[in-house]
């Protein structure tokens, strides 16, 4: 059955700043993404010291889906296979895949081999939050918010799952951008629907 989905909150990092619900909530100038990410997950005391070990786009990730569900209390009252997560890019995991490379020359690092995988960061937030949910990573030129859409709202309307984390994580060298949505379908006057004229707005707009 086809019923009303909700955007219950959604956060956006980028550009050395972190948006929550489109409001600007930290920022901070850097050298480097990856002083940004230290310093955005020391702000918020996010108190998980593994982060350190992560790659780039798992780092990225999991900031932007703890800040997601802070105050989010339904998270609570739904089981952990209710809860899934739907994420995508365009360039995989690029960055630690050339880092992987470069360590060849001189020694294989298991560290970074296991990185080597877009989905790693799906498993890194299942994790921290104890998710056991359906999820998938996607590869797109671009964000693809008619296919998320139409793939979370599956998900939600034949009650595979509650609760939906999903949208778009991209880190290479430089350049990084997350924008995540927390999906449900409760909602009320104070939520957005959940749709791609909404989703683009939120990834194009309100939250950068």
């Amino acid at each position: 059955m086809n019923i009303n989905k909700y955007i219950l909150s959604h956060c956006a990092i980028s550009k050395n700043a972190v948006y929550k619900n489109g409001q600007k909530i930290f920022e901070k100038a850097a050298a480097n993404p990856l002083d940004f990410l230290h310093s955005t997950y020391e702000h918020f005391n996010l108190n998980y010291p593994k982060f350190y070990k992560m790659d780039g786009l798992s780092k990225l990730g999991l900031l932007a889906s703890d800040i997601l569900l802070a105050g989010e209390s339904i998270i609570k009252d739904i089981r952990p296979q209710g809860i899934g997560i739907v994420l995508s890019n365009t360039n995989s995991s690029l960055d630690m895949d050339i880092k992987y490379l470069q360590s060849l020359q001189d020694f294989a690092s298991p560290a970074l081999f296991v990185y080597t995988l877009p989905n790693i960061v799906i498993g890194e937030v299942c994790i921290r939050n104890g998710f056991k949910g359906e999820n998938a990573f996607f590869i797109f030129e671009d964000f693809n918010a008619a296919f998320i859409e139409q793939y979370v709202s599956h998900l939600l309307n034949n009650n595979l799952l509650q609760i939906c984390i999903c949208g778009w994580v991209e880190f290479l060298k430089d350049n990084y951008k997350v924008v995540l949505y927390l999906a449900g379908k409760t909602g009320g006057p104070s939520v957005k629907l959940f749709t791609k004229e909404t989703m683009d707005s939120i990834f194009n707009n309100e939250a950068l």
